[in-house]
């Protein structure tokens, strides 16, 4: 077996700040901007700098504990991981996200990458709209 790295140990570290960032992050519903983490740790009385939020999200990404989407802007929103690899239909209305596992795409992407002859292939899809509620409060009252 071997050891972790001394900085891959460190960022795997239970501290002060990781504790309050993912109670934070289970309180929270949908994904959020590393400065509304920041905004909303403070809020709680949590002194941690805005730097600190971004490597300990880096880290629990890394991890596998925090899911990481760019949202319609490009911004980086981030919110904790519930299960494993899966993908993210997402509105653009009010940020509901409905979980997508065991999509087409997994197949589709290995199919892909088998033809062309990659290996260790890993894949991204978020999947933008507008839900059901959003597109309702749009239509026009009769």
């Amino acid at each position: 077996m071997t050891r972790p790295e001394p900085a891959e140990a460190a960022s795997r570290r239970p501290t002060r700040q990781r504790s309050a960032l993912l109670a934070v992050l289970s309180d929270t519903d949908g994904f959020r901007s590393a400065q509304e983490l920041h905004a909303l740790l403070r809020a709680r009385g949590d002194g941690v700098g805005l730097a600190t939020v971004y490597r300990t999200l880096q880290a629990l990404t890394d991890q596998g504990q925090v899911d990481v989407v760019r949202n319609a802007d490009g911004e980086a929103t981030y919110r904790r991981c519930s299960t494993a690899h899966h993908h993210h239909l997402m509105c653009r209305s009010c940020g509901r996200t409905v979980e997508l596992a065991d999509s087409p795409v997994e197949r589709w992407a290995a199919r892909v990458a088998d033809q062309h002859g990659f290996a260790d292939v890993q894949h991204q899809l978020e999947v933008f709209g507008t839900c059901a509620a959003c597109a309702a409060a749009r239509e026009p009252q009769r």
